[in-house]
């Protein structure tokens, strides 16, 4: 059976278990996967954390910043989207799709995943074009957008395979757990 948050209570709190998983995971495949080996190149450093280290930090609106500091503004911003945009339309697309009541519960939940995936994964990038733009070199809109379409391709792989297999089935594994009683009461109608 198909259970989606009833209230806005329960979209925050699945909200924010969805994201606080999810940036982790940006951040470690950003840092680590996608840029991992050049950061230890430039830096001469032996692994990526002591190559982030060494420069003082992650590159974010044109300063070095503390990696904890990269986790929180990327939180902050995902979040926002995921509560704003993010979970309101990825049913609203599923559910023109598919009709809610008369489809296997795995291929609604997929196809709520897949329109969160294709919401999220382009807003998120551009915003982290944004964030990691290097300004040193001046501002055109031209690199931005080449940024942007950049960590579409990079992010949007690992967005729909993570999102797909791994964090959702996880995320919707503790709010099943921490909503059993509601879970409960809705069985019994």
């Amino acid at each position: 059976m198909f259970f989606m948050p009833r209230n806005q209570f329960q979209r925050c709190v699945f909200a924010f278990i969805t994201v606080v998983i999810t940036v982790h995971a940006f951040v470690f495949y950003s840092l680590y996967v996608v840029n991992g080996a050049t950061l230890i190149e430039v830096t001469g450093a032996d692994s990526v954390l002591s190559a982030i280290q060494n420069q003082g930090g992650v590159y974010m609106f044109g300063a070095w910043v503390p990696i904890w500091l990269v986790v929180i503004v990327e939180f902050l911003f995902a979040y926002t989207l995921e509560v704003t945009m993010g979970s309101t339309f990825s049913f609203k697309l599923a559910s023109k799709v598919f009709n809610p009541a008369e489809t296997h519960s795995v291929l609604f939940e997929s196809a709520i995943i897949s329109a969160t995936v294709c919401l999220m994964c382009p807003a998120m990038s551009f915003l982290a074009a944004i964030f990691y733009y290097p300004y040193y070199d001046g501002f055109n809109v031209f690199t931005l957008l080449a940024n942007w379409l950049k960590l579409v391709c990079f992010n949007f792989p690992f967005a729909f395979f993570s999102q797909m297999f791994f964090i959702q089935p996880f995320v919707r594994t503790c709010f099943k757990f921490l909503f059993r009683k509601d879970i409960a009461n809705r069985e019994k109608y």
